[in-house]
């Protein structure tokens, strides 16, 4: 792996465990578990009490952290814990 492939796998892994702390903190979760499908481009998270939150308010807690962060995944789909 180059220097530029592994910095930029760095950067990726960095930014995917922000948004790991930012969701977990966001839906006040005590326990958070995620999954990267690389076939799919998918990401799995998997948030405790997630299942408290109406749909809506969980899109208007979500969609400004996706749009700040923005990382290349097809699709992002939370799940409760």
């Amino acid at each position: 792996m180059s220097n530029i492939e592994e910095s930029e796998h760095h950067s990726f892994e960095e930014d995917l465990k922000f948004l790991i702390k930012t969701l977990k903190e966001s839906f006040e979760s005590t326990d958070v578990q995620y999954f990267v499908d690389d076939h799919n481009d998918v990401l799995y998270v998997k948030l405790e009490g997630l299942g408290d939150y109406p749909d809506e308010e969980i899109e208007e807690i979500v969609n400004p952290i996706f749009e700040v962060l923005d990382l290349d995944f097809e699709e992002i789909i939370l799940l409760p814990l």
